[in-house]
């Protein structure tokens, strides 16, 4: 019933890869994480749609059809909060809804922290707040063992050429070696992030993230960031091997209207390995808080 379009959009001088489902100035914006594309948001955005919005799912900057910047700095903070207004600009956007992941979470976190533009609502999935993160890598060891990862793409080519070695075989490993579900990564799924990835230059333009914001997130530390004040879901999957559960915990003082949602035997691809679970609170959640365009 809701067709998902693919077409380009020009926004902050680059031309984006869009998915997109719905109609309308109401846009609800899809940010994917690492290692992943506007792909990831394929059953979300005809429940968005259903529901009064406009659905928009890009591809983030590096990543598969849309322009892939060279130098690391063009990988920083401030570029990806800019590309996310540009974006709701360029689609005309009258009310705006930010649904994100993953990296793609960090980016909205900081947008809403910033004020960038005007939000209705914010949605995140398996990436907590930038101060609940940094007192979490203060208190212990648990969440910087599992943060391992980011230090190894510090590392100069050596990255690239793991990841795409055999066919960018570790971009594949990536989803079925952490998902608890495997089925929901069927091979066609896996074969699509790998020819992502195996692209001219996509696979570092993806690790520039990590090595172009290594302090970016200090800046929205405790006691630095500013409350969050539109209503914000947080919908986690609990078997996440990258990111601590106890990372779901400490909100009160960076977000007036929270709402968390845990899954069980659900890993870090949430949205893709339990499209369900997630559609229903996403949908239950709109209606809650006037969300629900369509009635």
């Amino acid at each position: 019933m809701y067709e998902i379009r693919t077409r380009q959009i020009e926004a902050n001088g680059l031309t984006f890869t869009i998915d997109e489902c719905g109609e309308g100035d109401n846009v609800a914006l899809c940010l994917h994480g690492f290692p992943e594309s506007r792909y990831s948001w394929r059953e979300q955005l005809p429940l968005l749609a259903a529901k009064g919005w406009r659905a928009v799912a890009p591809d983030l900057r590096g990543y598969g059809g849309t322009t892939r910047p060279a130098n690391k700095k063009d990988y920083e903070l401030p570029n990806l909060i800019a590309d996310t207004a540009a974006l709701y600009d360029a689609l005309g956007a009258k009310r705006r809804l930010l649904v994100a992941h993953d990296w793609g979470a960090i980016i909205a976190w900081t947008f809403a922290i910033d004020k960038t533009r005007p939000l209705e609502g914010l949605v995140i999935m398996n990436v907590p707040h930038p101060a609940v993160f940094i007192t979490g890598l203060q208190n212990g060891w648990e969440q910087r063992k599992k943060s391992w990862y980011a230090l190894f793409f510090q590392l100069p080519v050596l990255p690239e050429l793991m990841m795409t070695a055999k066919g960018a075989k570790a971009i594949g490993q990536a989803f079925v070696g952490m998902a608890i579900d495997k089925s929901r990564f069927k091979q066609e799924v896996l074969d699509h992030y790998q020819q992502n990835a195996l692209q001219p230059g996509a696979m570092t333009a993806m690790i520039n993230y990590y090595r172009a914001n290594t302090k970016a997130l200090a800046a929205y530390g405790p006691g630095l960031a500013a409350k969050i004040e539109v209503p914000t879901v947080m919908i986690w999957g609990e078997e996440d091997s990258a990111l601590s559960i106890s990372l779901t915990e400490g909100y009160d003082p960076y977000v007036t209207d929270f709402t968390l949602h845990r899954l069980p035997n659900v890993s870090h691809w949430v949205q893709q390995e339990a499209p369900e679970k997630v559609n229903e609170h996403l949908a239950h959640w709109l209606k809650a808080k006037g969300l629900d365009l369509a009635g």
